[in-house]
């Protein structure tokens, strides 16, 4: 059906994804300084509906600093002088924010370092295929105190949204985004 004149479709209304063009900048999953001791890495995947990776999925991640502050780093994006392009992150700030593309098997990956107790979850948003908007959840850290939380979010399918640790590696939480299904993700609604 063609848009009424005047009306273009704004960006939830298109097919996509288009996310590869100006979306994803280098270091985009380095939230964390570089050589941080106290960071984490949060990992996972993203499945469609059948259990199948999505393998041109956007996610974003916000967080409070571990002292509970919500304030990025000013000065921690740098660009190229010659050509103004982003060049990624100083390695020196925390921003508190973090993009990434999944790869051809649907993985993602970010370091950053641990949120504070007051709020021990990382804020998602995902853009993927299919979807005409883009969906939010939270990643809670497990063993940072939020479980009871997740419980109060959404009953027993709270569970769908702990990062648990990964047991092969120190350091390391699995959380992965089931779209549909079984084990669907609980999303949240900020309307």
């Amino acid at each position: 059906m063609p848009e009424p004149a005047g009306f273009a479709p704004t960006p939830s209304q298109t097919v996509g994804p288009f996310y590869g063009y100006a979306l994803p900048f280098p270091g985009g999953g380095e939230i964390a300084p570089t050589g941080h001791p106290a960071s984490i890495t949060m990992h996972g995947y993203v499945y469609d509906g059948h259990g199948e990776p999505v393998p041109d999925a956007l996610v974003e991640f916000w967080q409070a600093a571990p002292d509970g502050s919500l304030a990025g780093r000013a000065g921690s994006w740098r660009r190229d002088p010659a050509s103004g392009g982003f060049l990624g992150r100083d390695g020196i700030g925390f921003t508190g924010f973090g993009r990434v593309a999944t790869g051809a098997d649907g993985h993602w990956s970010v370091r950053t370092l641990p949120p504070p107790p007051a709020a021990p979850y990382l804020a998602v948003c995902l853009f993927a295929r299919g979807l005409s908007r883009h969906l939010f959840t939270r990643a809670y850290v497990e063993g940072l105190g939020g479980e009871g939380e997740l419980k109060g979010l959404a009953g027993e399918r709270g569970e769908t949204m702990l990062a648990r640790k990964d047991g092969q590696r120190e350091g390391f939480f699995r959380f992965d985004i089931h779209l549909q299904g079984e084990k669907e993700t609980v999303f949240l609604d900020f309307g």
